[in-house]
C-alpha cells in the first residue's frame, strides 16, 4: 500500500519523480490522509448518534418503567406515536422487499447463498460503500497523464484499504466493545464485518490493478516478483481476495468448520504480507497496522483470560454432563468453576476438547441456576458457609445439523443412558440483553430450539413481577415445535417456571405442534399452557394481543427465517394501531 513517501514511490514503481511529481504526491499524500481522517469521523459520528440515541431510549424506557411499575393499566403507553411508527413500519423494521429477511436463499439443498439485510441495514451499507468510491476518486486530477492518475489511484486506494481494516478487525472481535455501548446484537455486527471486508478486497484489488496499470502491464507483472516490496504486497492482495471467495456464503456453509481455521490462518497471512509491504516501503501507513494487530491481540488475549477464568478455579475447574434428548439434540449443563453473570439473550462458546481441538461454537445461554457443590467434602454449619458451597450452573440445547453438532449427539447418543460427562470448556457470556421490563404486555414467539432464547426472558420477568420491579403485566409465550417429544428439551426449567410465584397472573403459553403422530398427543395441561395442532397463525395471535395490550407492547422472535419474518410481517402492518416493538434474535454464520 505504497502511498506514504514519495520518494519511496519511486523505489517501488522503479522511476525517478521530477520535482513537480514530487509535489504533486505530497500534496495527494496529504489529501489521502485527510480523506482517512474523514473516515473515521464518520465511522465516530455514526457511533455517537447511535449512543444518543440509546441513551434516549434507555431513559425512556426507564421512566416508563417508573411509571408502570405500580399501573395495571397503562392506557397513555399503549397509543402508538404516528411518526415513530412510520418510521420502525418502513425503515427500522422492514425488509428490502416486501416480506424476506431472515429466510435463507437456497439455490438447491446443498446451496444456501445467505439472507438478506433489512432496509436500515441496507442502507447503512450502501452509504458506507458510496462513501468509499467517492473517497477512492475525489480530488484526483484526471487531466494529467495516465500513468500519474493511475499512480494517484493506486495510492488512494491502498492507503483506503489499510484504514478499512480497523473497523474490519473490530467487527469481527467477539470482545468488540461497540456490542455493549451501542446495544446492537453480534449478528448485526458480523453483517457489517462482512460487507467491510468486501470493500477492504476490492480497494485492495484497485491498488495492485492501478500499480500494474501504472507500469504497463507486460514489465509490471515480471517485476512484481523481482522486489520483496511489491511480492509481500501482491501476496496480502492474494490473501485479501481468497479470503472473500472462502467467506462467500455457500462455501461457508457447507465447510465452515474448515473455513473459520482457513479464514484465521489466511487472514494472519495478510498481516504478515501486509506488515512486510508496509516496512520495506518504509510507508506512513504501519500505524493503522499496529492498530489491526492490536485489536486482534486483544480480543484473543480477553478471550483466553475468559477461558481460563471461567473454567479453571482454585480446586477444581469446570465440570459437565451431557444427555442425549429426542429430536437429535443435546443438553449441556456446566457447573462452572467461578461464577458469571449472564443475562437473558446472551450466548456463549463451548470448546469439547477432545472432539473438536480447535473449535469452538456460539449457543444461547438457555438455563442459570444455583446448585450444590457435590464435590466438597465439608459440611455446611451455616447459611454463610451453604452459600460459600454453592456453584453455578450454566445450560444449553445443541441441535444436531451437521458437522460437529451431528459428531456430538452421535457421541452421546452412544453413550450409556444416553448420558455422559465430558471435558467442555464454556467461553462467554457475549451478547447483548435487550430490556423488556418496561413493557406492558411481552411476546414471545419461538420456533424450535429457539426457545432457549426466550426461556430466560421469561423467568427474569415472572420474578420481576412477582417483586413489583417490573411494568409487564402480560407475558404470551407462542412455541412451535414438531413434535411432543421435544418438551423434553426444556421440561426441568418450564417446570421451574410454572411453579414460580405468581406465574397464573401474568404467563400464557401456546404450544403448537406442527407434525404430531396422533390427535392424542396434544392435551392441554390447563388453562395457561394449551397445545394445539399445526402451525400458529400469527395475524390472529397478534390481532387477539394486541385488542387486550396492556401498555407498550414487544414481540420478539427467535427461529427458523420464514418464522421470523412472518412475524415482522404482521409487526410491521400493526404499527398504526398501538405501541409495539420488535425485536428478532438471528446469529448467521
Amino acid at each position: 500500500m505504497d502511498a506514504g513517501n514519495p520518494t519511496v514511490q519511486a523505489r517501488g514503481g522503479g522511476y525517478e519523480m521530477t520535482p513537480e511529481q514530487i509535489a504533486a504526491a505530497i500534496q495527494a499524500s496529504s489529501d489521502n490522509e485527510r480523506l482517512s481522517d474523514y473516515l473515521y469521523i464518520i465511522c465516530g459520528a455514526v457511533s455517537a448518534a447511535v449512543i444518543l440515541w440509546k441513551i434516549f431510549d434507555v431513559t425512556s424506557k426507564w421512566v416508563r418503567t417508573v411509571v408502570c411499575v405500580n399501573d395495571d393499566h397503562q392506557r397513555y403507553f399503549t397509543q402508538p406515536r404516528p411518526k415513530a411508527a412510520f418510521i420502525k413500519e418502513n425503515i427500522l423494521y422492514a425488509p428490502i422487499f416486501r416480506k424476506r429477511h431472515n429466510r435463507e436463499i437456497q439455490l438447491s439443498s446443498a446451496i444456501n447463498v445467505g439472507t438478506l439485510p433489512s432496509r436500515f441495514q441496507l442502507l447503512f451499507l450502501v452509504a458506507y460503500f458510496a462513501t468509499n468510491v467517492v473517497f477512492c476518486c475525489i480530488d484526483l486530477n484526471f487531466s494529467l497523464t495516465y500513468e500519474e492518475v493511475a499512480r494517484l489511484l493506486r495510492n488512494r486506494t491502498g492507503v483506503l484499504s489499510v484504514v478499512n481494516m480497523i473497523p474490519l478487525f473490530l467487527l469481527a472481535g467477539r470482545n468488540n466493545p461497540l456490542i455493549t455501548l451501542l446495544g446492537i446484537s453480534f449478528d448485526t455486527y458480523n453483517l457489517i464485518h462482512r460487507w467491510m471486508g468486501r470493500i477492504v478486497i476490492l480497494e485492495a484489488v484497485a491498488h495492485t490493478l492501478a500499480h500494474l496499470a501504472k507500469g504497463g502491464w507486460g514489465d509490471a507483472v515480471p517485476g512484481i516478483f523481482a522486489s520483496p516490496f511489491l511480492l509481500w504486497g501482491f501476496i496480502a492482495t492474494i490473501a485479501f481476495v481468497f479470503l472473500g471467495i472462502q467467506a462467500w456464503s455457500p462455501i461457508r456453509h457447507a465447510f465452515y468448520e474448515v473455513f473459520k481455521i482457513l479464514h484465521i490462518a489466511v487472514a494472519a497471512l495478510s498481516l504478515v504480507g501486509l506488515w512486510y509491504h508496509i516496512k520495506l516501503g518504509e510507508l506512513d501507513q504501519m500505524r493503522y497496522l499496529y492498530a489491526v494487530m492490536g485489536l486482534w491481540v486483544a480480543d484473543r488475549g480477553a478471550r483466553v483470560l475468559r477461558l481460563v477464568y471461567n473454567n479453571i478455579g482454585l480446586r477444581q475447574r469446570t465440570r459437565t454432563v451431557l444427555e442425549a434428548l429426542p429430536g437429535d439434540t443435546v443438553r449441556v449443563t456446566m457447573t462452572l468453576a467461578r461464577p458469571w453473570r449472564a443475562r437473558p439473550g446472551q450466548h456463549a462458546y463451548l470448546y469439547f476438547p477432545t472432539m473438536s481441538l480447535w473449535q469452538s461454537h456460539p449457543f444461547s445461554v438457555s438455563w442459570v441456576d444455583d446448585t450444590d457443590d457435590v464435590t466438597s467434602d465439608r459440611l455446611a454449619s451455616n447459611h454463610q458457609d451453604r452459600a460459600a458451597m454453592r456453584k453455578m450452573q450454566v445450560a444449553f440445547v445443541i441441535r444436531a445439523r451437521t458437522g460437529f453438532t451431528n459428531t456430538l449427539y452421535q457421541k452421546v447418543a452412544k453413550a450409556p443412558g444416553g448420558r455422559m460427562d465430558a471435558m467442555c470448556f464454556v467461553e462467554g457470556p457475549y451478547g447483548v440483553c435487550q430490556p423488556l421490563d418496561s413493557y406492558g404486555t411481552v411476546v414471545l414467539f419461538a420456533g424450535g430450539v429457539g426457545i432457549t432464547h426466550q426461556v430466560p426472558y421469561i423467568k427474569e420477568l415472572i420474578q420481576g413481577y412477582a417483586q413489583g420491579k417490573v411494568a409487564t403485566r402480560k407475558i404470551t409465550l407462542v412455541w412451535t415445535i414438531p413434535s411432543p417429544e421435544h418438551l423434553e428439551w426444556i421440561r426441568p426449567w418450564m417446570t421451574s417456571i410454572l411453579s414460580m410465584d405468581k406465574r397464573r397472573d401474568i404467563l400464557r403459553v401456546s404450544i403448537f405442534v406442527t407434525n404430531p403422530r396422533s390427535t392424542k398427543e396434544i392435551h392441554s395441561p390447563s388453562s395457561t399452557v394449551q397445545m394445539f395442532p399445526g402451525r400458529p397463525n400469527i395475524e390472529t395471535l397478534l390481532s387477539r394481543e394486541q385488542e387486550q395490550q396492556v401498555g407498550s407492547c414487544c414481540v420478539t422472535v427467535c427461529g427458523p427465517g420464514a418464522l421470523a419474518d412472518e412475524v415482522r410481517r404482521v409487526v410491521r402492518s400493526k404499527q398504526s394501531r398501538s405501541s409495539m416493538d420488535f425485536i428478532e434474535e438471528a446469529f448467521s454464520w
